[in-house]
């Protein structure tokens, strides 16, 4: 049986989010659209934080890379929709993929700034008004290559890394809360982030899986849906895999 038809047989998890807010950072495409619409449908208000936002209500341009932007929209998203219940890091920047010795520095230092520095400049803005709220929800979109260590992709692997160990970190400083800090780490998903590297790196990531295929924005959106809900109440700094059956720990 198809895993289309098994979804369809015993049907997908439904949420209500009705009166939530959610910042959703990348929001406008790829995983972090599918992770937008996906909270909208289950009634939550969703802003998007992006560097290229759409057009229309609630899309805030955000360079997540600079903390004074991120502390503005922090700021503004709170004036306009009073508060922030959940918080989706999605983010990111693939780079080159090529060799260690023949990166760029500024090409590295990207990477770092978008998938790591954005990270904590997000969840720096939008802790206290958690903390303030007494509750909140925070999702890291993080990568297998964080915990495998891509071959050719060594900045992007680094930077991913120390997201998920930022998110271990914070989970534990707000255990006593009921902020909850998990984080996802996703094999290759179909995005158009794939379209930076090279197709031989991407096939090579396919191969790896034991499904023998590409993940799909949907699959994330479904894990990370669960992550923001009243049903996560005991996992936090967390990393939840999604890797057709690649990750072995």
């Amino acid at each position: 049986m198809s895993n289309n038809s098994f979804v369809k047989k015993n049907s997908a998890a439904q949420y209500d989010f009705t009166g939530l807010v959610a910042v959703v950072t990348g929001g406008s495409q790829g995983i972090g659209a599918a992770i937008s619409e996906q909270l909208a449908a289950c009634g939550a208000t969703v802003a998007v934080w992006d560097l290229h936002p759409q057009e229309g209500p609630r899309q805030w341009r955000v360079d997540v890379t600079d903390a004074e932007n991120v502390d503005r929209a922090c700021q503004q998203t709170i004036a306009e929709l009073g508060k922030i219940d959940i918080l989706v890091n999605s983010a990111g920047y693939a780079g080159a993929t090529q060799p260690l010795e023949t990166y760029e520095p500024a090409e590295w230092e990207r990477i770092i700034l978008v998938n790591l520095m954005g990270t904590f400049n997000t969840c720096r803005a939008v802790v206290p008004a958690m903390r303030r709220a007494g509750n909140g929800r925070i999702v890291n979109i993080t990568s297998l290559a964080g915990k495998e260590g891509t071959p050719n992709s060594s900045a992007y692997s680094a930077s991913k890394a120390g997201a998920m160990a930022m998110t271990k970190s914070l989970g534990k400083e707000l255990a006593d809360t009921d902020i909850r800090v998990n984080a996802v780490a996703p094999a290759a998903i179909r995005t158009s982030l794939l379209d930076q590297m090279s197709p031989e790196h991407v096939q090579t990531m396919i191969n790896k899986s034991p499904m023998r295929r590409l993940g799909e924005v949907q699959e994330v959106a479904e894990m990370v849906t669960w992550l923001c809900s009243g049903s996560c109440t005991f996992s936090t700094g967390a990393v939840f895999d999604l890797s057709g059956g690649r990750a072995t720990y």
